[in-house]
């Protein structure tokens, strides 16, 4: 990595286009008009470099297809009121179960409050990975690696689809529906839609549904994700006119202020299931949370 992680956040990686711009200061300073101030006075402290790890400074030309690197001062953010779980430590892995309305990664306005950057600074560990991701509004089990070295194989049991995951979501009633059942669709997730939306052609999403029990209303289901679409789970419910309660996005999109914790979304991943790549052992990892 050209510059470290500093204060559990990555440096961004800003590419070099087709400019009209005499320096790489000149650029970054039209890019960013409201931030032009700290840029200089980064490019000053040396803390803006090149894709070598030079730092750059106020003469250094513009060369399109380059790259620079800088830390970009975060956002001011609200604490998100809910903590982080550890279920589960060792050299390799890091398991939490992780709340409601907390993002896995840095995107958009959340960046400290994320539970990767919580876990670097808590723990002091600035490799820290997500070996997968859940949603803003999903609770459960997230595993993260601790090392760089061992990053790639945890990653490619989740890519490879040979880790077992189980969720649980309180939904609707249909007395007309029966359980167990398995449902499979197309769906498709367009770029700037926030719904993704079943559509007609060959399946490329498959979900076990069971009923655990029933609350009035509402009932509790066990999820079993076969493949991992956007909103799958989400998507599958809704089809069934079961949806999930507290969905901001299905069956029509509501507009809920992201500090609004009064509704969550009641789905949880329960549970993740898999054969450790290093140790050979079945490893299980459960939430504690409930719905």
């Amino acid at each position: 990595m050209v510059l470290p992680i500093r204060d559990g956040l990555n440096p961004t990686r800003l590419r070099l286009p087709p400019a009209d711009a005499p320096t790489v200061l000149a650029y970054l300073v039209q890019r960013f008009p409201e931030d032009a101030a700290r840029i200089r006075e980064k490019v000053e402290a040396g803390e803006v470099v090149d894709q070598s790890g030079t730092p750059i400074n106020a003469q250094t030309p513009y060369q399109t297809a380059g790259f620079v690197y800088l830390y970009r001062d975060p956002p001011v953010e609200q604490r998100i009121p809910f903590e982080v779980t550890v279920l589960h430590r060792d050299e390799n892995l890091l398991v939490v179960d992780k709340p409601h309305f907390l993002p896995t990664t840095p995107r958009g306005g959340f960046v400290a409050e994320t539970a990767l950057v919580r876990l670097r600074r808590q723990f002091d560990l600035p490799e820290l990975s997500p070996a997968h991701r859940l949603d803003r509004l999903t609770a459960g089990v997230l595993l993260f690696t601790v090392r760089p070295d061992v990053r790639r194989a945890y990653q490619t049991l989740f890519a490879e689809r040979r880790v077992r995951k189980v969720y649980e979501a309180i939904g609707g009633v249909d007395p007309a529906l029966g359980f167990p059942r398995t449902v499979r669709s197309r769906i498709v997730k367009h770029r700037g839609v926030l719904q993704a939306q079943e559509v007609p052609g060959a399946p490329n999403s498959e979900t076990v549904i069971e009923l655990l029990d029933g609350r009035g209303d509402h009932a509790r289901y066990r999820l079993i994700p076969r493949t991992g679409k956007t909103h799958q789970l989400r998507v599958h419910l809704n089809s069934l006119g079961i949806g999930i309660l507290g969905d901001p996005l299905y069956p029509v999109v509501r507009d809920v202020a992201p500090d609004d914790y009064s509704n969550p979304l009641r789905l949880l991943a329960r549970s993740l299931e898999f054969t450790d790549p290093y140790s050979g052992q079945r490893r299980v990892f459960e939430s504690e949370r409930t719905l």
